[in-house]
């Protein structure tokens, strides 16, 4: 993963001026315990099933993956240079730990998986994400997810 020190002054400088969304006071929601919760997983690694279609270049929408996928049916389509897919390549898992979260189900370490989760692509302009990032809320809601694992890429 290339750090921000690797890059040049330029784009550095460049990504540092994204502008972001504000966003209002929200109460702090205190969820069920962890082996009473629903979980779900919401990745930005261009995640998606090798049928969907893949994430154009600074894209703000999102791919919705079904709980039972098999990790192995993911693909990544993350286009920025600076990332390393090798590990994803080794084990989805890394990105998207949904078989970490079954084994956790079936242990009765959590209390159950979402039904659907969700995949951004990431490097994309923030403040062009708020409409999709509040729809995904609402799925997530609509689910009745309790926690939502975020998983940055």
């Amino acid at each position: 993963m290339s750090r921000l020190s690797d890059l040049s002054p330029a784009l550095a400088e460049n990504l540092l001026k994204l502008p972001m969304p504000e966003f209002g006071e929200t109460p702090f929601v205190i969820p069920p315990p962890l082996a009473q919760a629903r979980v779900a997983i919401v990745s930005t690694a261009g995640l998606h099933r090798r049928a969907d279609s893949t994430f154009r270049p600074g894209a703000s929408d999102y791919r919705i993956i079904p709980g039972d996928v098999a990790a192995a049916d993911l693909v990544m389509s993350h286009i920025s240079v600076n990332f390393d897919r090798s590990g994803f390549a080794q084990d989805p898992n890394l990105v998207f730990p949904i078989d970490l979260l079954r084994t956790m189900e079936a242990n009765a370490e959590i209390g159950s998986l979402a039904q659907w989760h969700y995949a951004f692509m990431g490097a994309s302009d923030p403040s062009t994400m708020e409409e999709s990032g509040s729809e995904v809320g609402r799925l997530l809601k609509q689910d009745g997810v309790d926690i939502a694992l975020l998983v940055p890429v």
